[in-house]
């Protein structure tokens, strides 16, 4: 159990889930930074990049990441039970030099619909003394809802994130970030880890003290709506209301809701984004739902978010306005509608059963997410409906239907067969997918025991770790002799070199 005064406070829970990053600082002495970063410049200097093996070749580095301020800050956005994930990398930013491109990362190459729920973490950990002269990492603040670079660029530009040895940034998975320029003659190092989610939040896991959104730090006033409902499913409560704006008297709500329709329809992006939450917090009309779904299909992307979450505030009338949008011929509101009726809740479901039989594929991807986020709220319909699509033609479909059974934890005997399915799909990313939606089951995968230790030969790495990790969550007898079994031939000895070979 972690000492509740290392979990985050309201104030950091909101920064995060608003501005997508917290810096940090462990209480190691300085010694142990300064042996972490010599060893890290040996193994280059040997050997190269160790990629996903830094930590067996620099084992101090658990040292860092086990700090009790990085396992409070961890645990309030991730849960008491996240694990580390099996990929990590130093990043090397050599002086002098430009830096990288702003980026946000993949996993691995694969595509996947992002979720703006906290289920994939990074720590970015600095061993050495980082001011932005020797090229820290920079982050852009509030850009990991965005899927475009061109969304934040009017709101935002990069950060450099600054520290002096020990330093850590915790970001959002999907944070737009790069490499900031090396001015120096130095070698600034980076250690990029990640930590992922295994359950879905029941209660509030960091220090909360307010069930209400605590506005206030500017970042999340552009996306009221969202973030209510992020803040609502981290303390457990997904499809809580969003509380409507209070007006004094019905003459000043319609004349706000008019304003508001107004700005929405011939406003700057700014005044769009703005006109499109306050909608879905003023109450509901016909006019209302037009201007909102033709907010969808809105060229910027802040405004087609706001809208969508506007439209899961409103609630049931919205249901169909969300289902429609799912196959518009403008591929990005798509998505948008996809996050809309994730965020709506069980009145929704019903429409998604039947949009898991549709003819589009777009449908029945989208439909497969937005199930799989209603967590333990889906039925056994829901669940039936999402596991019937592990032999759908299209691997957009089936990716999408791994990804939702890991969140379906209520309903494992109509998942895990499905999943058993999906281990053995053509598909290195649904396999990928399906393996680590396995692990999330825990002792409730049992049945897949078997084709989990089938996966430890698979040809790619992470579809054999995530199996691992699904068989030591299991924790049998069977399980863990298998999991032993595969351990012992694929050990690794990571002081052995090709200077000292035994």
């Amino acid at each position: 159990m972690i000492d509740p005064k290392y979990l985050l406070t309201d104030e950091q829970m909101r920064d995060y889930l608003t501005r997508g990053f917290l810096v940090l600082k462990t209480d190691l002495p300085r010694s142990v930074h300064e042996h972490i970063y010599q060893r890290t410049s040996e193994v280059f200097d040997k050997e190269g990049n160790p990629g996903n093996n830094i930590l067996p070749r620099v084992p101090e580095l658990q040292q860092v990441f086990a700090d009790p301020t990085l396992r409070g800050a961890l645990t309030s956005v991730l849960g008491p039970d996240h694990i580390m994930h099996s990929h990590r990398h130093c990043h090397v930013n050599r002086g002098p030099g430009e830096g990288g491109g702003v980026h946000k990362d993949s996993y691995w190459g694969y595509q996947r619909v992002r979720n703006h729920r906290t289920r994939w973490a990074m720590l970015f950990y600095y061993p050495q003394d980082c001011p932005e002269s020797i090229g820290p990492t920079g982050v852009v603040p509030g850009s990991h809802t965005y899927e475009k670079k061109e969304s934040w660029e009017p709101l935002a530009s990069v950060l450099p994130c600054v520290g002096e040895a020990g330093t850590v940034v915790l970001v959002h998975f999907d944070i737009w970030h790069r490499a900031c320029p090396n001015l120096t003659d130095k070698t600034r190092f980076m250690m990029k880890f990640q930590f992922t989610r295994m359950s879905e939040p029941t209660t509030p896991t960091w220090n909360n003290r307010s069930a209400a959104w605590p506005a206030g730090n500017g970042a999340g006033d552009r996306h009221r709506c969202m973030w209510t409902k992020l803040w609502n499913w981290h303390r457990g409560a997904p499809f809580a209301d969003v509380p409507a704006t209070v007006m004094p008297t019905t003459q000043a709500t319609t004349q706000a809701t008019t304003q508001a329709l107004a700005h929405l329809r011939a406003g700057d992006p700014a005044q769009r984004m703005a006109a499109a939450d306050n909608l879905g917090l003023s109450g509901v009309s016909d006019e209302v739902l037009s201007a909102l779904r033709e907010a969808l299909r809105d060229e910027a992307e802040t405004v087609r978010l706001n809208a969508a979450y506007a439209l899961a505030a409103i609630g049931t009338p919205a249901v169909d306005i969300l289902l429609d949008c799912l196959d518009d011929d403008m591929v990005p509101a798509r998505l948008s509608a996809a996050y809309g009726l994730s965020a709506l809740g069980p009145e929704a479901e019903p429409s998604l059963v039947r949009a898991c039989r549709d003819q589009s594929e777009a449908r029945r991807g989208y439909a497969a997410f937005a199930l799989g986020e209603l967590g333990a709220a889906v039925s056994a319909r829901g669940a039936a409906a999402v596991a019937s699509l592990t032999e759908d033609p299209a691997e957009f479909v089936r990716r999408n239907a791994a990804d939702a059974l890991g969140t379906i934890p209520s309903r494992s005997r109509k998942v895990i067969p499905a999943l058993t399915q999906l281990l053995a799909d053509d598909s290195a990313q649904v396999r990928f997918d399906a393996a680590y939606a396995l692990a999330r089951h825990g002792r409730a995968a049992r049945p897949a025991t078997d084709a989990l230790v089938a996966a430890l030969g698979d040809d790619n790495r992470y579809v054999r770790n995530h199996a691992i990790e699904a068989l030591k969550r299991i924790g049998t007898p069977q399980a863990t002799a298998a999991l032993f079994d595969f351990l012992e031939v694929s050990r690794w000895c990571p002081i052995t070199t090709k200077e000292t070979t035994f």
